[in-house]
């Protein structure tokens, strides 16, 4: 005999069963996917700004045209064309190097200038340069063409270029070296002090350093303006992120974090490049990219708490709190009763654990545990080393970086719907591996193509495949790692992804060595992700682990060859779960 609406039901022979053992077992009495939950998805709008213009902003801030050469101001003063001054001032390189518009089968040097008297070259009327004259590096700063690019960045306005063309990179390591520390004080903040109180202190380092950005004026004070912007990459979007998907039932999660990222962050990022070009101003590119962020001051009145870090804090009554405001955003009713067993549940699982401030290294105190966080990182850093090639890669689509780059952003829009429509039906494991298997696939037939549209279209593909994976890799940690430590788990996910950030980019550089070296690379790289995945347990219609036990025991009951879509087994029903959550 069940008591409908109660909650407990009580078994043949008196046994009373308890319904509600935590936290999942309660959304779906105050609401999964109601109101409060599409009002959390709309609040996720400007965070996922912050999170795309924090990500690419400095491509745009230091962007340097290709075509560079040295400044002779002895030139000045004669009326000559900008090729006419090349051709007499700069010598043809055997490297690369900046080709004239009126031959561009003869490559100019960036980085040297003929060491002569042009003036008395010129009175003479020799307008043509002997290949004999001596050469010097450049003396008087560079003249940058900026037909394809309509503004002086700083790399350009400082001229980093020739001997500190690695500034830009190094900057950019800088920035990534900032979002490693900022991961870990961030992380540890949203799980001892709550997430709101992390949002807010990341966002508004964001922003400060953003807007001191614009004020650099050597390279050192860019690096260290990008080092404190980089402390609040990631969590500025990630915090709110896994509010969202805490709050939101098991069946809706997918729907919830593809399709806000999807939409949010494929929209912010394909704008970007559009803003620098309009804007035309590093500077203000600098301020404007900042503004989104101010919404996270007004985050205390509009974002609620985690009712499951309150619950993982100890501060019962005031999740329950939330979950009664929950109830009444959503329009239901829940009896007395349902709070007072989550209550009685709540409390059970605190005294077992014997509650403590927990860090990153409990993720590793238990065996089984200990592998899910190490299969996560892995399966991150590749799929992260993958995407940034790709994304580096997309530049072959268009010689205007601006369109190749919004192109390449726009991938990520259909990549969440198809998510959003298979995604549950499929489940993880099996569609992270198809995705990188297409993604594998895709890239050696690149390779076997030749160069036009086809091609294109082949990376166009592979592309695609990462993008997939890359959002479900963002899903599934925030789903397999267990509440105390949720936010610090996947910030140490994240934070190694960083590392990734910096190789991914050079990838594209083994062109060098060998022209097929990158896409091989990738190739492989995908195929190793994809076999790798099937390893990790599955999520989909899973409860969230609570404690560090949950996420140890999370996944045993699980077959390898388990593919959700194509039988119901006993790994999706509730009852082979609850032995897992129980465990408290």
């Amino acid at each position: 005999m069940s008591t409908a609406g109660n909650a407990t039901t009580t078994m043949e022979g008196g046994e009373v069963v308890k319904k509600i053992e935590n936290f999942d077992d309660i959304l779906p009495h105050v609401g999964g996917a109601g109101c409060y939950q599409w009002i959390l998805f709309f609040l996720l709008l400007p965070f996922a700004f912050v999170y795309a213009f924090l990500y690419f902003a400095q491509f745009f801030i230091t962007l340097t045209p290709e075509e560079h050469w040295c400044t002779v101001p002895e030139l000045n003063g004669w009326n000559l064309t900008d090729e006419q001054k090349i051709a007499l001032s700069i010598p043809i390189s055997d490297a690369t190097g900046y080709k004239s518009a009126d031959d561009n089968s003869l490559s100019y040097s960036r980085c040297e200038m003929y060491d002569v008297n042009f003036t008395e070259s010129l009175i003479n009327g020799n307008y043509d340069p002997d290949p004999s004259w001596p050469k010097t590096p450049c003396r008087h700063g560079w003249t940058f063409n900026h037909s394809d690019i309509p503004y002086v960045s700083i790399a350009a306005e400082l001229e980093w270029v020739c001997g500190k063309s690695y500034y830009s990179s190094l900057s950019q390591s800088i920035f990534y070296i900032g979002s490693i520390i900022g991961g870990f004080v961030f992380s540890f903040i949203a799980d001892n002090y709550g997430r709101l109180p992390a949002l807010v202190a990341c966002n508004a380092v964001g922003f400060f350093s953003s807007i001191g950005t614009a004020f650099s004026d050597s390279f050192w004070s860019f690096c260290l303006c990008r080092f404190i912007a980089g402390t609040a990459f990631d969590n500025c979007f990630n915090i709110i992120f896994i509010i969202l998907i805490e709050y939101v039932g098991p069946q809706h999660r997918t729907f919830m974090a593809n399709m806000s990222f999807g939409i949010y962050f494929s929209g912010s990022a394909s704008l970007l490049p559009w803003l620098a070009y309009y804007i035309a101003d590093w500077r203000i590119l600098c301020g404007v990219t900042a503004v989104p962020m101010i919404s996270a001051f007004f985050a205390p009145w509009i974002v609620p708490e985690s009712a499951r870090w309150y619950i993982s804090s100890g501060n019962i009554p005031k999740a329950v709190e939330t979950l009664k405001n929950i109830a009444k955003v959503n329009g239901k009713t829940v009896e007395k009763e349902i709070f007072v067993e989550f209550e009685e549940s709540c409390n059970k699982m605190i005294k077992n654990e014997k509650l403590h401030n927990y860090t990153v290294l409990d993720l590793f105190k238990k065996i089984r545990l200990a592998y899910i966080t190490v299969m996560l990182n892995i399966y991150w850093l590749i799929i992260l080393i993958v995407y940034d090639g790709h994304v580096w890669n997309m530049k072959s689509l268009d010689p205007d970086v601006f369109t190749s780059f919004s192109l390449g952003a726009l991938t990520e829009f259909p990549a969440a719907i198809f998510l959003t429509l298979y995604l549950d039906k499929w489940g993880r494991r099996w569609m992270s591996f198809i995705s990188m298997m297409i993604c594998g696939v895709f890239s050696f037939i690149t390779l076997a193509m030749p160069p036009g549209a086809v091609t294109v279209t082949m990376g166009i593909i592979a592309r695609f495949g990462v993008n997939i994976a890359g959002n479900i890799g963002f899903q599934y940690a925030a789903e397999m790692l267990p509440t105390v430590v949720r936010a610090q788990g996947v910030s140490l996910i994240h934070t190694l992804g960083y590392i990734a950030h910096i190789i991914g980019p050079y990838v594209v550089y083994l062109s060098d060595i060998s022209p097929s070296l990158p896409l091989t690379v990738l190739g492989l790289l995908s195929v190793t992700v994809a076999i790798q995945s099937l390893f990790m347990p599955e999520t989909l219609g899973q409860d969230l682990p609570q404690t560090l036990q949950d996420g140890n025991d999370f996944g045993r009951e699980q077959s390898f060859w388990w593919i959700p879509c194509i039988s119901s087994s006993h790994e999706k029903k509730e009852k082979f779960r609850k032995p897992v959550t129980s465990a408290q």
